[in-house]
């Protein structure tokens, strides 16, 4: 049996539904839940499942990309966020209107968000932040109950009394929000107007949250509402602290500017053409097959084959019938079936008139604690791997902005146990015509596609590099791998390292660009 989250109520499963996929649902909704990272002994506490469940489900999400092993502990990666991708691409809004999101927060100075409908809560799918000292912390797929936010009453207003006494029970059920993590604990008065604030929502067209997550937080929202239905497809919202702004001052000052934004986006959603349906994922079945060959009994194929049923859904490819995912995905109709009845059980499919579509519980399995994520934080267990392959030190740099002539900065290091090794620390900044790293990055395009320095920074030092690019194409960063001269000439530096570079920089890329399809990363 499964439990919602929210209010730890037992639902029984389907007959048809596969329990490997509940597991394994369960597993990465508790590592979401604690931030990213548990060890097996935490995750079997959280999900009730037997250590050797546990063991078999990580060593199968391992397997996937999804996680990363650890020592003890399992870690999710960004190749999880292919999960999240999905919903967001089939929902298509963040493609339409992020950018007028970003936008406003530019002129306003001010955190702006894009929020869905989950139920009886609210869902991040887009967030333009404020770096400050002070700042708001959601993150992308953070859930939030509707009581206690700006958003919540603009959905209320919409609500079915069967829906009205869905929420009630949830209160009823967890009087905390303890189902809740991304907030603090609910008090004991918290939200008891609620339908009063949705009353109001209901007449006035936008509403408050006064404090009501935490003292000091306030915000405004406004509906961007369908074009076809005229219901809420989203609500966008102001979000600041009142050293800033009070809840009054921002219905004075920036709801207008909110209100002309929305007018914006809404017209983006009527001028919106139907998408082009991208190409669905490829050999996903037959690699499940090889995996389990391979691996044995500790590679859950079940598991592997429900997982691999989400990511059928895209841009262009948002209600499919059971045809169209068995044909995405090459699962056996039965197969696809009975993972799509899982699904729904779970809550993360919903069916209608013999198509499915995502949820934003999609966003669950991974997506809050990897959004916020860095370029050097996500490139960190690769040069780590890199350098324990090679024995030798690695780094990743980044240029500097406006340094002439051109600096590069370390943003992650990975260090061996050599006697004699280079020692360079994060932080440290160097003349980019001196280094490998600068040379790949201000000529990535050279025909060997990598740069050399010879004992041009240092005597005795060699180095290679290669450089790292964006989803554009662009370069933003540059890998390489340091030796002593003593021990290989340039020649072998190109030999010993060059392939294994190249692969590494690759896999950089390919979290780089899952984790930056609907999220900022900065480098570092």
């Amino acid at each position: 049996m499964s439990a919602d989250p929210r209010t730890g109520v037992l639902a029984e499963p389907p007959a048809e539904a596969v329990a490997p996929l509940i597991r394994g649902v369960a597993v990465l909704e508790a590592l979401t839940g604690a931030g990213g990272t548990l060890s097996a002994s935490a995750l079997e506490r959280r999900t009730g499942l037997a250590r050797s469940t546990v063991d078999r489900i990580t060593a199968t999400l391992a397997r996937m990309g999804h996680v990363r092993l650890d020592g003890r502990d399992a870690v999710l990666t960004p190749r999880v966020m292919e999960l999240g991708n999905a919903y967001l691409a089939a929902l298509r809004l963040p493609a339409l209107l992020d950018a007028h999101a970003d936008a406003l927060a530019d002129e306003l100075d001010e955190s702006v968000s894009l929020a869905v409908a989950d139920g009886d809560g609210i869902r991040f799918i887009h967030q333009a932040t404020r770096r400050r000292a002070m700042s708001v912390s959601f993150r992308i797929g953070d859930l939030l109950p509707a009581e206690r936010t700006a958003p919540g009453p603009l959905f209320a207003a919409g609500w079915t009394e069967t829906e009205w006494r869905t929420w009630r029970a949830r209160r009823a059920a967890d009087p905390t929000d303890a189902g809740f993590p991304a907030v603090p604990p609910r008090g004991p008065d918290g939200a008891d107007d609620f339908a009063a604030r949705a009353d109001r929502a209901r007449e006035d067209g936008w509403a408050l949250d006064d404090q009501l997550i935490e003292p000091g937080l306030v915000a405004v929202s406004v509906p961007v509402r369908d074009p076809a239905t005229g219901r809420p497809a989203c609500v966008a919202s102001v979000v600041s602290h009142t050293s800033r702004h009070t809840a009054a001052d921002l219905r004075d000052t920036l709801l207008p500017r909110l209100r002309r934004a929305v007018t914006a986006m809404e017209q983006e959603l009527r001028e919106a053409h139907p998408p082009e349906p991208g190409p669905p994922p490829s050999g996903l079945a037959g690699w499940t097959t090889a995996s389990k060959h391979e691996l044995g009994r500790d590679f859950v194929e079940s598991l592997a084959r429900g997982l691999t049923v989400l990511t059928a859904f895209g841009e262009g490819r948002s209600a499919l019938t059971l045809t169209d995912v068995a044909k995405a995905t090459g699962l056996p109709r039965a197969t696809a079936r009975r993972a799509l009845i899982t699904y729904e059980h779970l809550g993360l499919v919903t069916a209608r008139d013999r198509t499915f579509a995502l949820t934003p519980r999609v966003l669950s399995l991974g997506y809050p604690p990897l959004s916020r994520t860095t370029l050097s934080r996500l490139a960190a267990p690769h040069l780590r791997a890199l350098a324990d392959r090679l024995h030798e030190p690695t780094a990743l740099a980044i240029p500097v902005p406006g340094t002439t002539p051109v600096e590069i900065q370390y943003i992650a290091v990975a260090a061996t146990s050599r006697v004699l090794t280079v020692d360079i620390t994060v932080g440290t900044r160097l003349p980019a015509a001196h280094t490998a790293l600068g040379r790949a990055l201000l000529t990535p395009d050279d025909p060997p596609g990598y740069a050399l320095a010879d004992e041009e920074l240092e005597s005795g030092l060699r180095s290679i590099a290669v450089p790292v690019r964006d989803r554009t194409g662009r370069p933003v960063a540059a890998l390489n791998v340091a030796t002593h001269a003593a021990r290989r000439t340039l020649e072998d530096c190109v030999t010993d390292f060059l392939p294994a570079l190249h692969a590494t920089a690759a896999d950089i890329q390919t979290d780089l660009h899952t984790a930056a399809r609907f999220t900022h990363v900065p480098l570092s």
